[in-house]
């Protein structure tokens, strides 16, 4: 019997879809696939070359992949006898997840997963969902919102308001992150919003503040910029479920820019089973099964034949139609090799300086200087 081990992160919607497919992949084919978990902190950091030579399969995040490429750890997935079936896949993207991916011409991963800082709101609480920044900034200063501020997510705050409002970070290539000017507007945009949130916000992430929303007795009611985590949406989950609905808008061209997030599928370079991985994997990625079995159980598909189910809608609230215009108009993060130490010391220096009350300038400059020396 051919036996895989997978490695993917630890929240229901990372585990349990995978544990689901598996067995009927089992059922199947004999092929096992079995799965450990690791932290969303370890998943947004943890070395994927030391993954690979562990596991079979690995649940991936797309800014790794210019590391990854270096690293040679991952087995390209665009091999010929698989060209239709990647075609496909392109064509049932969520926005720029299949794209994402795909580095100096070779496919290394398929997306199973599709998220990017969405807005969630409680629907029991709010008359609907926050449209604007100002009235987000109402609702704020009223102490009825939550920001996750936990590195990198702050990070991925700042990247989703300099999009949202036409200066997209990255735009400089090698000569910075974002022009001195725009990353000033946006940081004062986050201190304004900050100062009326609890500072604990600085230890959250999407999951802790999703959490804390999902309370009965929740006194915030809405957390503008999040990655969407669909188990809060489903009856019962949590003792209150969340809405979800595209993010308040700051700039003119509507809900775009918001810092796309999602998962994955890689098979290692040192897998011993390496066709029994690939197959597992497409097969994971297919339409059918993500919008049949994966999203039945808890997954958060990466597949947009599965976001315009009626039925895989009809479970969740309209998670997917209604936060779909964001994850179409999401923006994709710089993915170079030497990003990832980036983001983590970006997102600590953006916090250092929004709880120390420093001034704009100082901090944006820092940003600027820490992207420029990411690239060695």
């Amino acid at each position: 019997m051919t036996a895989l081990r997978g490695m993917t992160w630890s929240h229901p919607r990372g585990f349990d879809p995978l544990v689901a497919c598996s067995a009927l992949w089992h059922a199947k084919t004999g092929v096992a696939v079995t799965w450990e978990q690791r932290s969303l902190q370890d998943f947004e950091s943890y070395p994927v070359e030391d993954l690979a030579r562990r596991y079979d399969l690995i649940v991936i995040d797309h800014p790794h992949i210019g590391q990854i490429v270096r690293e040679a750890c991952l087995l390209p997935l665009n091999r010929p006898e698989r060209v239709p079936d990647l075609i496909r896949l392109a064509n049932q993207s969520v926005g720029e997840s299949f794209g994402t991916y795909r580095w100096r011409g070779e496919q290394w991963a398929l997306p199973i997963d599709a998220a990017a800082q969405v807005q969630a709101w409680r629907p029991d609480r709010l008359a609907g969902s926050v449209r604007t920044f100002d009235d987000l900034l109402a609702l704020a200063a009223a102490g009825r919102v939550l920001l996750p501020m936990r590195p990198p997510h702050s990070l991925m705050v700042f990247y989703t308001l300099a999009a949202n409002l036409g200066q997209p970070a990255g735009a400089l290539g090698q000569a910075g992150l974002i022009d001195p000017d725009a990353g000033a507007a946006v940081y004062e945009r986050i201190r304004a919003l900050m100062r009326h949130i609890d500072p604990a916000c600085y230890g959250m992430d999407p999951i802790a503040a999703s959490e804390r929303m999902a309370r009965p007795d929740a006194a915030e009611h809405c957390s503008p910029y999040l990655y969407g985590y669909v188990s809060y949406a489903r009856p019962g989950f949590r003792p209150a479920p969340l809405g979800f609905a595209d993010i308040p808008v700051a700039g003119e061209q509507g809900p775009v820019g918001s810092a796309l997030g999602g998962t994955g599928i890689a098979v290692s370079a040192f897998c011993a089973a390496p066709e029994a991985a690939v197959d597992f994997a497409f097969w994971l990625a297919s339409a059918d099964v993500q919008r049949g079995p994966y999203a039945e159980a808890g997954g958060q598909p990466g597949n947009a034949v599965a976001w315009a189910d009626a039925a895989v809608n009809a479970a969740t609230g309209n998670f997917y139609r209604n936060t779909r215009a964001t994850l179409e108009g999401a923006w994709v993060r710089p993915r170079h090799d030497g990003y990832m130490a980036f983001q983590q010391a970006g997102a600590e220096r953006l916090n250092a300086g929004l709880q120390g009350g420093e001034p704009a300038a100082i901090v944006v400059a820092d940003l600027n200087r820490l992207y420029v020396e990411g690239f060695g």
